[in-house]
This record gives C-alpha cells, structure tokens and sequence, in this order.
C-alpha cells in the first residue's frame, strides 16, 4: 500500500451500534464483491457505519460529499501543469479502485447525471473504470468497494436515484435508532447523562411527528448530538436545543412555534 493511502486508514475504531443486520449484510456485500447502496433520512448514522465497516474490514475509506458541480474528472482524475510538466493526478474513485480501498459517494444524486453513469461499469461483473482522458481501464483490486448513499424522502423527482442505477446495488435502510439505542448514542457522542440524552430523544421523537404537518424531515440523531453536546458545555437545555434543533430545522415562525413548545414541555 503506498503512502499516500495512509491518512485514508482509520487509526481509532468508530462509534456506531449496529440496529439490525447491517453489519452482516455489509460484510456479506463486501465478500462478494458487491456495491453497497445506503439509504435513509439525513443524519442518521449512515456515514459512521461507512466508517465503522472500513475499520473493521481493514480497508483505507475514500469519502467524497457529492454535489451538482462534482465532474467525471473530480472522480477518476485529470492532468495537471507541474513545473514545465504535465502530469496526471488520480481522483479519489482511481486511487480506490487501484489500492482497494472502500470508495464512499456520500449523497450520489447530488452529482450530475453523467457523473454517476461513470460508476456503472464498476458496479457489475466487470468491475473496470474506464480512464478515457488516458485512454486506459482500470480493473478494481479484489478489496475495493464501492458504497453509495442517499436520502429518498428528501429528493424531487429530478434528483431521484435512476433505477438503471438503483439495481446495481444491494441496498440497506437506515432510519433513526430505537428509542433505547438512540439514547445511548446521544449519552455516548455527547458525554451526558442517560436522563438528558432521554430528554432529547423523547423530542426528536415528538418532533419527528411533525414531519407531516409542514416539516420537510424529522430531526436527526445528529442535531439531538449537537444539543446534548451544548449541555454538555454548560448550555441551559432549552436554549441548546432551540439553537440546535428548533432554529437549526425551520425558519418557518409557526413550526419553529410548535417545535418550541415539544422542548417546554420536555426542558420547562
């Protein structure tokens, strides 16, 4: 492995409880030299098991937060002027697909629609990237794998997962944690007690019953991590949890209302 894939290997295990059969599936995905898509709300642990996996699986982890701008380039590589000389600089999906690591697109429908064409040949029997500015394939190592996420309640018809993509994948859910698993999570992430991190919990669960009456998504395990953690650094509960989830969801005046009175009633 060369050195450049150093900082790509995680020094110190992840955090992450395992919900359900996640972990198997994935190691099972891996095995077979499969792609692995993730789906479920924002913030609900998606990318710490990417992280948890790869530590675990003794793989460098490749991470790349895709957005509208992100380009073939961006992914497989380009020449650049160094000096007098040209030379060819490998993205991030090159540098897995040689060394094996584990290539994390984080949020794929972000990324333009020719982007994500690119990967079809990496999700199939073939396992190649095509390097057409060199006009090279590259056959992934039998440890690479590729893993993409998304979040399917959040995305307008146009930035839909194509199905010629979706079924490239074996796909797992992901959804909040159960109440108890959620709560030990926030207590753990945040360093407080089990009594604040219910608090929070039983908020997140009262304001995720909004999510119906005029709130786009439901709070994530993450902004209830965010709160706790302002607790934890001596914020009053209730203002670290307008800061953190109230005012961090909504600008609409009467949601942020209705949010405000779920957290009086849980932190008066």
């Amino acid at each position: 492995m060369p050195p450049q894939m150093d900082p790509f290997f995680l020094k110190k295990e992840p955090y992450y409880q395992p919900i359900g059969e996640e972990v198997p599936l994935f190691r099972a995905a891996y095995e077979a030299k499969r792609p692995v898509l993730l789906k479920g709300p924002t913030g609900c642990g998606k990318s710490r098991f990417v992280a948890y996996m790869a530590y675990h699986l003794k793989r460098p982890l490749i991470t790349v937060a895709c957005h509208e701008d992100l380009t073939a380039s961006d992914l497989v590589g380009r020449y650049l002027l160094h000096g007098d000389e040209t030379i060819w600089s490998d993205g991030p999906l090159s540098l897995a697909v040689k060394y094996g690591a584990i290539c994390y697109l984080d949020e794929v429908v972000e990324a333009r629609k020719d982007t994500t064409v690119l990967i079809h040949p990496l999700t199939d029997d073939r396992r190649i990237l095509p390097v057409e500015k060199k006009g090279e394939i590259l056959t992934a190592s039998d440890d690479f794998m590729l893993v993409i996420s998304y979040n399917p309640g959040y995305q307008s018809l146009l930035k839909d997962l194509k199905q010629s993509t979706r079924q490239r994948f074996i796909a797992l859910e992901f959804s909040y944690p159960p109440r108890d698993a959620e709560i030990q999570i926030v207590a753990h992430e945040a360093g407080v007690s089990e009594e604040i991190a219910r608090s929070l919990v039983v908020i997140g669960e009262k304001v995720r019953n909004l999510k119906n009456h005029g709130l786009e998504e439901g709070v994530s395990t993450r902004l209830l991590i965010y709160a706790a953690q302002l607790i934890q650094k001596g914020i009053p509960p209730h203002l670290a949890s307008l800061a953190a989830i109230a005012d961090a969801m909504t600008d609409d005046a009467d949601m942020r209302r209705s949010i405000l009175e779920v957290i009086k009633a849980i932190f008066p």
